[in-house]
């Protein structure tokens, strides 16, 4: 009797393991520290909308609106503002627990994102350890031929002086695509003159506990 009286009681401690690492109990219980838009009430008010087939759109701290677009088991994205963006994503770490990854993106001229890295209690981990370095702005530049270096095209190259990534997460799979957002932030001619040149996307793959990207 005793023994399954234990059994029973770890398979309740398993069960609510489980429930407090999904995506939708981790983004009620997230510190205010880590998207400060969001009250904890703005948090579960989203989520409550999405479950009773409604749009999620709440009132933010600084009175404006934001909606939380896509929910799932391992993944949340929030249009924060007309301008801004955020997405969750849990992913497994190499000891077989979780951890959690956040994109947050402000959509100027170029849209430019910042990624982070937090355990499933919100302890902030180094970004270097699970994720290469971010690309350069050559590294999505194809290999140009002599022929077509122009002048305008030289003159395009040079105004690639600043590096604008966008990040995105998928729900459903372990990716991370970076596009260079720096062609939007550029003259329009010259975006246009280096549009054959530039890969637009790099794709990474979240293997044994860290980004790797697909070559």
């Amino acid at each position: 009797m005793k023994m399954k009286r234990l059994i029973f009681l770890l398979c309740l401690l398993s069960a609510a393991v489980l429930r407090a690492q999904d995506a939708r109990t981790l983004f009620v219980q997230m510190p205010d520290s880590v998207c400060p838009l969001l009250t904890e009430v703005n948090r579960a008010d989203c989520i409550d909308f999405l479950d009773s087939r409604m749009r999620a759109i709440v009132t933010n701290r600084l009175g404006g609106k934001s909606e939380m677009t896509t929910l799932a088991p391992d993944y949340i994205r929030m249009q924060m503002t007309q301008k801004s963006t955020w997405q969750m994503k849990l992913l497994p770490a190499a000891d077989s627990t979780l951890l959690v990854c956040t994109v947050s993106t402000v959509l100027g001229p170029a849209a430019d994102s910042h990624i982070r890295f937090y355990t499933t209690d919100w302890h902030p981990l180094p970004a270097d350890s699970l994720l290469p370095p971010l690309p350069a702005v050559n590294d999505y530049l194809e290999v140009i031929p002599d022929s077509a270096r122009t002048p305008r095209l030289r003159d395009a190259l040079r105004q690639l002086n600043l590096r604008f990534l966008h990040a995105n997460l998928v729900p459903g799979g372990d990716t991370l695509s970076l596009n260079l957002g720096t062609p939007a932030y550029m003259e329009k001619e010259a975006a246009e003159e280096l549009k054959p040149f530039i890969r637009r996307t790099l794709h990474y793959v979240w293997q044994d506990g860290r980004f790797r990207p697909v070559r």
